[in-house]
Order: structure tokens, then sequence, then C-alpha cells
């Protein structure tokens, strides 16, 4: 799933974040969707949540599926997830923020709590910014708090996640609970404490950088491209 329904103010472009042209000539969500496929299959179903000027995504990426945020203008990713998750397949569900630019290798590193059905987030260790999104962890490692607002973070998520089958349903509910302003964090912090067990994935070794202003354009910009283009998968599982 690629949240991609936001009117991405703060970039100032007149089209959606995801359709931001990468200094390769692809859009940020064609680089997406070319690393899930390449890491995870051809075959993976990809749907993408639209609002703002929802029908330039569609057209741009006629291959993919759709589900429709109507109130784009009034809510934040949290009820953007909540229609990713009600509208998916059977199954675990990665997702990731339409304005994510990484490093495939991010998806292969992944992979082991892919397969094995493990609730997780991505994280970046190495910088610990006042106004991303911060996590803590409890006495088994697995993520206690999860928010801008947290106190002696250990790292930042990036932007990338992933809800197992058996976790999906209690996050839908804590999602559906969250405020239409609530970034989808606050629905995966509610489901901890519900008991829901999300380990943090240390993806600091690779490029990932969430564009919001033009200077992350710029450091997006800065990844080696050629990385970024591995040959394609030809089987893969799960829902993305």
């Amino acid at each position: 799933m690629i949240l991609a329904a936001g009117l991405g103010t703060r970039l100032g472009r007149p089209l959606p974040k995801s359709q931001t042209r990468l200094r390769d000539g692809r859009t940020i969500m064609q680089q997406q969707v070319d690393n899930v496929r390449a890491v995870l299959g051809v075959d993976v179903p990809i749907t993408v949540v639209v609002g703002f000027k929802a029908m330039v995504v569609m057209e741009a990426h006629p291959d993919l599926l759709f589900a429709y945020n109507e109130l784009f203008d009034s809510t934040n990713t949290s009820k953007s997830l909540l229609r990713a998750l009600s509208t998916s397949q059977p199954g675990g569900v990665l997702w990731m923020n339409g304005d994510v630019v990484f490093d495939p290798r991010v998806l292969r590193t992944v992979q082991p709590w892919l397969e094995r059905d493990e609730t997780f987030v991505c994280v970046n260790t190495a910088a610990v910014g006042e106004e991303e999104v911060k996590y803590t962890v409890d006495a088994e490692g697995f993520v206690r708090e999860l928010s801008k607002t947290v106190t002696g973070g250990l790292g930042e998520a990036v932007g990338i996640n992933f809800v197992s089958a058996a976790d999906k349903a209690v996050l839908v509910e804590e999602l559906r609970a969250c405020a239409d302003t609530d970034y989808f964090e606050r629905g995966l912090e509610t489901a901890v404490a519900r008991g829901v067990r999300v380990a943090p994935v240390d993806v600091s070794d690779f490029d990932v950088v969430e564009v919001d202003f033009e200077d992350d354009l710029v450091r997006a910009d800065s990844i080696d491209v050629d990385r970024l283009r591995l040959g394609p998968a030809t089987t893969g599982g799960g829902t993305a």
C-alpha cells in the first residue's frame, strides 16, 4: 500500500508529491513501484490511497489498484491507512508514505520479517530529528512509544512499515478510533498498548528520504540511482 492522498503543501508543487520527478526522470511513486516489484515480485498487488488530484495519480499508474480518501483535505495519514487496510486482501500489509525515496535494499533487509509475518516499522538510528516520528522500546526490544513527541527517542521512523495478518484487525480498530488529524503512528502506538508487538527494523545503512521540503528533494536526488534500478524479481508474496 502507498499512502498518497495528501495535499503536500510544504513542498509547494502543483501536483501530488508522489508525482514529483527525480533526477533520473522517474516520479517518486514510480521508483517506489519499481523497488517493490524488483524485490518482492512483479505480481505483488499494489494499492495506492489517493485524494488530492486523484486522477493525476491514477492516470500515471493505470496498472495499479486504488482506494479513495475523499476527506484528504481534512484528515491525516491515520485515515488514509484505515482506508487502505479496510480494502486490503487477506494477510499482512506492507505500506509506505507516498513521498519516500529509498534504496530497494531496505526491502531486502525486511524480507525475513515479511516471511515470518511479523509487524514492524523501519527505523533510522543514525538521526533523531526534533520534527520526526521517534520511538522507544520496551525491555524485549519492541516498540513502546511512537510519535513526534517522544522524549529520548532511539531513532526515527522512516515511513515504511508492515502489519501482520494477526495484528491487522486490531490496528484497524485503533485507526478508526484515531482523531482525523492523527498520523497513523498514533494507531500503531495504541495498538501496542493493546499487546501488539512492533519490531523496529534498523535500515540506517541505506538511503531513505521523506520528501517534505525542497532540500529533501535535493537529498533524494543525491541517492545513487544506478543502485535503485534492480532487476525485477519473478516471485513475491503478501500484499504491498
